[in-house]
């Protein structure tokens, strides 16, 4: 996986069309601060940047060749340059990187921390076959006790807070993990034994629906969403792999829509009042990563978009206007 934005799909997408808008940031836009005062992430390995480093765990990446090509070399990123994290803040206008919790207290913590951990998952269960690791509902218990560190910046002030942090921008990127180190490895877990595939989407949505819902209720009004990207079709699984001529686990791809799908529709809930005064984006990481696959061998060059207006979604009214970064 290569370290800079290409490692994560040239053309993310907002539902069916692209994704990144700049020109209506300036909506939110902080003096001397960039686009957006503050960047909070909750995710996996894929954005994780150092928070595993001194837990007990098969999941870290502290050591070379990862970081071969950042130049802070092995920082605990799993790629071996930025995460497409890092790749968001600089779009942001932010100097810096977002830090990791786990070494992240005071005054920094106003603009941004990065939760994230390696193997983890919408459920706590997850990943526990690979040891220590921080779980989503960890991640937001850890955001609530930076909400209470940060009320000390404001003397108290809950509306001025309340304000700062609804012009910040949250990005949560869950729910790989539930399947690849959970619903997918039944000798170490009974969620495959006890679940369908649709029953099992639909627990999963229902615990990150109360996490997302946590997370409002703590003062996130500015969301990104990801979807699960096709892990049916990475080279860990292709070489437990063996079936028909496609060259992709299509059982994993199929149920991994199957939350994808209920996802998108929580997204639509929470924009259509489900959470008064939230801005929602659904990022669909499974057609971008299908793009990358078909078409990654066919230019050296990618583009990435992303909606930084962060309109709710409306496939109606998609009236944005983008602006294209060559990566």
């Amino acid at each position: 996986m290569r370290g800079n934005m290409r490692s994560f799909g040239a053309d993310s997408v907002l539902s069916v069309t692209l994704i990144l808008v700049l020109s209506a940031a300036r909506a939110f836009a902080q003096p001397q601060r960039g686009l957006v005062p503050g960047f909070f992430i909750f995710g996996d390995s894929l954005v994780d940047n150092g928070n595993n480093n001194r837990l007990v765990t098969l999941a870290r990446a502290n050591y070379r060749p990862y970081g071969i090509d950042f130049p802070q070399g092995s920082t605990g990123r799993f790629t071996n340059g930025r995460t497409y994290v890092d790749a968001l803040a600089q779009l942001f206008g932010f100097p810096y990187y977002i830090p990791p919790y786990a070494r992240t207290r005071g005054p920094a913590l106003l603009r941004g921390v990065n939760y994230a951990s390696g193997a983890a998952g919408i459920r706590d269960e997850t990943g526990n076959n690979l040891g220590d690791h921080t779980s989503m509902n960890q991640q937001v218990a850890n955001f609530g006790m930076t909400v209470e560190e940060m009320r000390r910046f404001f003397r108290g002030d809950n509306n001025a807070l309340t304000s700062y942090l609804s012009k910040c921008i949250f990005y949560s990127g869950m729910g790989s993990n539930d399947y690849l180190n959970n619903y997918f490895m039944s000798d170490f877990y009974s969620t495959n034994h006890d679940y369908t595939p649709n029953a099992f989407a639909s627990v999963l949505l229902q615990d990150y629906t109360r996490q997302l819902t946590q997370l409002y209720a703590l003062g996130a009004r500015k969301v990104i969403v990801t979807a699960i990207g096709q892990i049916g079709c990475i080279p860990y699984q292709l070489a437990r792999y063996n079936g028909t001529n496609s060259r992709c686990n299509e059982k994993i791809n199929s149920a991994i829509s199957l939350f994808n799908s209920g996802l998108l529709k929580l997204v639509q809930n929470f924009n259509n009042g489900g959470l008064p005064g939230a801005k929602f984006v659904y990022l669909d990481s499974y057609k971008s990563s299908n793009d990358l696959s078909l078409n990654g061998t066919s230019s050296g060059n990618y583009f990435f978009h992303i909606n930084l207006s962060l309109k709710p979604h409306n496939p109606a009214r998609l009236s944005y206007t983008y602006a294209c970064f060559e990566l």
